[in-house]
């Protein structure tokens, strides 16, 4: 072992005896373990790290909110709602299609390909 690993156990040694970690949310529960398969591995730290920090990219929030309006269109019954919903969609898609155009993201790239399987999903 090394001096840094050693000094890093005996510091969380240290914050447990002394009660410092009592605290912690999720304390005493079971961890959660996301299934990160789908993402390509490349990609899970930075994914882990923004999910952690409560980030949500804005182009995954777009994707959200086009599923919800798409689902709402399916279920419409009232045409200038379905209208209204479909122009609503299309705007969302507009932004979306230019996030990623100014992005620059290629499908040759690990994130092309990995949003070429998201989607597929869709």
């Amino acid at each position: 072992m090394d001096f840094a690993f050693m000094m890093a156990e005996q510091r969380i040694k240290d914050a447990i005896q002394k009660g410092d970690l009592d605290d912690l949310p999720g304390k005493g529960k079971p961890l959660e373990l996301e299934d990160l398969s789908t993402v390509p591995q490349e990609l899970r730290m930075g994914y882990k790290i923004l999910k952690n920090a409560g980030y949500v990219p804005e182009e995954v929030q777009l994707k959200k909110e086009m599923m919800s309006i798409h689902d709402l269109i399916d279920l419409c019954q009232d045409p200038e709602e379905k209208e209204r919903l479909k122009k609503k969609w299309t705007e969302k898609s507009l932004r979306f299609n230019a996030l990623m155009e100014k992005r620059k993201i290629s499908n040759s790239s690990a994130f092309g390909a990995y949003r070429n399987k998201i989607h597929k999903k869709f």
